[in-house]
């Protein structure tokens, strides 16, 4: 079972949490003037690179608090988890 660093409850098993999908996506500033293949770029395209990876997670069964971490895709190890808004711990940029 893999082990989740909440940033405000601390550790947690897996199960408590919900996956968000990719971190750091910024919304478009004026999504009306943005056309339909545009659009749906925004909203489906993600990169998803082998290693380093920035994604959302929620502590569904705890706090219910969004955060992001830092995950190694290729080995699930977990490079450190940080609140949203603050930058990502050394070792995970």
């Amino acid at each position: 079972m893999l082990l989740i660093p909440c940033p405000y409850c601390g550790e947690r098993e897996e199960t408590e949490f919900h996956h968000g999908g990719e971190a750091h996506i910024e919304r478009p500033q004026d999504p009306d003037a943005l056309s339909d293949a545009e659009w749906a770029n925004y909203i489906f395209m993600r990169t998803n690179p082998k290693g380093l990876f920035h994604e959302r997670w929620v502590h569904a069964a705890g706090c219910r608090r969004w955060f992001n971490m830092a995950r190694n895709t290729a080995t699930n190890a977990i490079i450190g988890t940080y609140k949203i808004g603050e930058k990502p711990p050394k070792g995970a940029r």
